[in-house]
């Protein structure tokens, strides 16, 4: 007998007109997650530069090079490299660095090199290099030097946000509908993402940054269990992967708009506007069928079921009534069945209960190394895709165009050769291709970003199904709490990967070296899990221990539905 879920994808269809309309029109908006998710790589970028020169400078020397102004050597200048000379309308000689400047005493002529005395003074005010970035928060309020821990707290900070809102807003989505959550975080995003523009000091900018985050985090982690309860099972696995997608063209969009505008708050202000048009049809969105049911708005569910037969050029035959009498056959079937298990004491399980045994403890130790390292790697590889040398809005570009593919190609290689099979060559793929980053010499760029390139592309298949594989690989009675707990590892490496990606000061390679050594261990211990390609999912502790070591003798037609929805909101 079929479930009341099961009947009426069978009855309306699971991805015909109806959904396929709602379903591209609120993956749209998920586009604005990427969008803020990586804006700041250029709201934040810190250009060229050097402690204020003298305003009556006549001549300029850097190395071999020389000018009239600093203007003329900034092509030339690299930081570390030495200082720059600079001599006044009377003589005075100065040699500039980022975070200092000294005064030649009694100099005889100008050259570059001087063995005299010399005093040393600190910077006043600062002069950037504006041939690249005309205005960011950098250059407006000096993020430099002793306040450049500023400009990279701003971030994680950032990331915390989108920890904190995936837990506030999963949960308010389950008390008042996913539909008044998809409209007030697009609203806020909206509004959020304007006042970031016209934020007038540095404090101000992150608390609205901060709000914007948890926000946007807000928006993707409900609109996955949205659209997951308005598409039926044949094409869950391609609907939910590709809101990731979503997020990609986000990325791209960000590249693309960093290059044609070099002024961060209208830069700012364009990336907020490219996804206003959602803000004019969202208050048109249906609440889920699923949603009303389960609240006991039976008539406004049997209105929405007739609207989407008639949209979907169906005769509306099917009635709320029979889905909740098919729901309660079934659930009385179940209630039989357990009956022996309903007599004894409820055990009220716990966090613990992930590592009840050897088997299901080294199990959840790699699923949560699997979040960590795939949103880890993630956002050292999409964040840090601007420090890898030659063009930095085209490696942007290329970090979101990578994952378009890895998504189809994920989809694919799960549904024919498996998770476990999918998942583990992926990150040894992208372990593989980081460490090769390090005999790759310095003067041959292009050959580092296509393997960094490389790696963003493996580790983003990884990311993408870790969370139908955690669903699979886990009982019924602990799936929510196994997804929410790897969630929150998931979290844990997006607030840690800024301060990885700031790491490159030391070396260039290094966040992509240890996401690398990382990927590798883990995708070795994943091929230590079971696979659950073609089996049933698991409705108790023992059925999910035997995974993988013996045939399992039960058919558990569960909902899918009900397990995207529960599993998918923290």
């Amino acid at each position: 007998m079929s479930t009341g879920v099961e009947r009426l994808f069978d009855e309306l269809g699971h991805f015909r007109r109806f959904q396929a309309c709602l379903y591209f029109a609120a993956v749209f908006q998920a586009t604005s997650c990427g969008i803020h998710y990586l804006a700041s790589v250029f709201l934040v970028e810190t250009p060229k530069f050097l402690c204020d020169a003298p305003w009556n400078v006549t001549n300029v020397l850097y190395g071999n090079h020389s000018g009239t102004s600093l203007e003329d050597i900034w092509s030339f200048y690299k930081p570390g490299k030495g200082p720059v000379v600079v001599q006044t309308v009377n003589g005075e000689q100065w040699e500039l660095s980022p975070c200092r400047k000294v005064q030649r005493h009694d100099p005889v002529n100008f050259r570059y090199e001087f063995h005299g005395n010399r005093s040393v003074e600190s910077c006043g005010n600062y002069v950037f290099d504006h041939s690249q970035v005309k205005q960011s928060i950098v250059t407006d309020w000096d993020l430099v030097c002793e306040k450049e821990w500023l400009a990279k707290l701003s971030q994680p900070t950032f990331m915390l946000g989108v920890l904190i809102g995936a837990l506030v807003f999963g949960d308010l989505a389950d008390r008042v509908g996913r539909r008044p959550i998809l409209m007030a975080t697009s609203l806020c995003q909206f509004v959020f993402g304007i006042t970031v523009a016209f934020t007038g000091n540095y404090y101000f900018f992150v608390v609205m940054r901060f709000l914007l985050a948890m926000v946007s985090s807000g928006y993707l982690v409900v609109v996955f269990v949205y659209v997951t309860e308005f598409t039926g099972n044949k094409v869950r696995t391609w609907t939910s992967m590709h809101v990731h997608a979503s997020f990609a063209v986000g990325i791209m969009v960000v590249a693309l708009v960093g290059y044609l505008v070099r002024v961060w708050w209208l830069y700012q202000i364009i990336l907020t506007l490219s996804t206003c048009p959602f803000l004019l049809y969202c208050w048109k969105f249906p609440e889920t069928p699923f949603y009303l049911i389960a609240k006991g708005r039976h008539q406004e569910a049997q209105e929405l079921l007739d609207t989407i037969a008639h949209f979907n050029g169906l005769e509306p035959k099917l009635k709320v009534s029979d889905l909740l009498e098919d729901s309660g056959k079934a659930l009385l079937k179940d209630t039989q069945k357990d009956e022996s298990r309903l007599e004894e004491p409820e055990k009220k399980l716990s966090l613990l209960d992930m590592f009840g045994s050897w088997k299901m403890a080294g199990r959840s130790a790699t699923c949560w190394a699997i979040w960590f390292i795939g949103s880890l790697g993630y956002y050292v590889f999409s964040l840090g895709s601007v420090n890898l040398g030659g063009n930095q809005y085209v490696n942007l570009f290329l970090a979101g165009a990578v994952e378009l593919p890895s998504y189809l190609i994920g989809c694919f290689a799960m549904d024919r050769v498996g998770r476990r099979r999918t998942c583990a060559p992926a990150l040894l793929l992208s372990g593989v291709a980081c460490m090769l980053i390090i005999v790759v010499p310095q003067d041959i760029e292009f050959l580092a970003i296509i393997l960094s390139m490389t790696g963003k592309f493996a580790i983003a298949i990884a990311f993408g199904l870790i969370y139908l594989y955690t669903c699979e690989l886990y009982p019924t009675v602990i799936r929510s709490l196994a997804v929410g707990s790897g969630s929150m590892m998931c979290r844990v490496g997006s607030v840690v990967a800024p301060f990885c990606v700031y790491l490159a000061d030391i070396w260039m390679y290094l966040p992509q070296l240890i996401v690398g050594i990382l990927a590798f261990i883990i995708g070795v211990l994943t091929l230590f899990l079971p696979e659950t390609l073609g089996e049933p999912l698991t409705s108790t502790l023992e059925e999910a221990n035997a995974l993988g070591t013996k045939p399992s003798k039960k058919k558990t037609k569960e909902d899918g539905v009900q397990m995207n929805l529960t599993d998918s909101k923290v």
